[in-house]
């Protein structure tokens, strides 16, 4: 079957979108608001943009009701976020950071996320994330307005934590990091199943 992309409502797109492009990144990003509200909820559109100098991206499809979602309008107000990599133990606390709260109500609260302070910007970190990169905003591209719309920040990564534990001096533990993807739908995806293919 073949679908006709300007023959489609935003909502068909988002779905035919997301159902395919699986397993998806998840950038459990959180930030400050400048009236000191802790912030933070996941973003499937999250990648890697460059390594050198080290640059990750994620997306906010836009909202709508036409306003920006909490993370991006803190994190253009006080240029830091911190982007955590969760795992199966801490799947439901950041799928209960998903609820639509108020701005002056932190999910840190709301899903009892345990936070820690982090090391070199002024969003909290979450305390159990095994990954987490501390980063600086270096430009937003607001591909569309439109409701559905894309709106990407680029963000300066300046510290990176590993967790003692799945560090081994060059690599980190692939086997033991259970980290989580995004499926369609209400699906996540779990990587307790691995398998390893040399490169040709």
């Amino acid at each position: 079957m073949i679908f006709d992309t300007a023959s489609l409502s935003p909502t068909e797109v988002y779905r035919l979108l997301v159902g395919g492009i699986t397993p998806r990144p998840i950038a459990w990003i959180s930030t400050l608001s400048t009236e000191g509200v802790a912030n933070i909820a996941p973003y499937s559109f999250f990648n890697v943009a460059s390594c050198n100098p080290p640059i990750l991206w994620y997306s906010q499809v836009n909202p709508q009701s036409g306003q920006d979602k909490d993370t991006l309008r803190n994190l253009i107000a006080t240029k830091q976020c911190v982007i955590h990599i969760a795992n199966t133990e801490l799947l439901e606390k950041m799928n209960l950071s998903c609820a639509l709260l108020p701005p002056e109500q932190s999910e840190f609260e709301f899903a009892k996320i345990e936070s820690c302070e982090s090391h070199s910007v002024q969003p909290l970190a979450v305390k159990d994330a095994p990954i987490r990169y501390e980063c600086q905003l270096r430009e937003v591209l607001q591909l569309s307005s439109l409701a559905s719309g894309g709106t990407v920040a680029l963000l300066d990564v300046k510290a990176i934590y590993v967790a003692d534990h799945l560090w081994d001096g060059t690599m980190i533990d692939q086997q033991n990091l259970h980290s989580v993807g995004k499926m369609g739908g209400d699906f996540y995806s779990l990587t307790n199943e691995l398998r390893k293919l040399s490169r040709p």
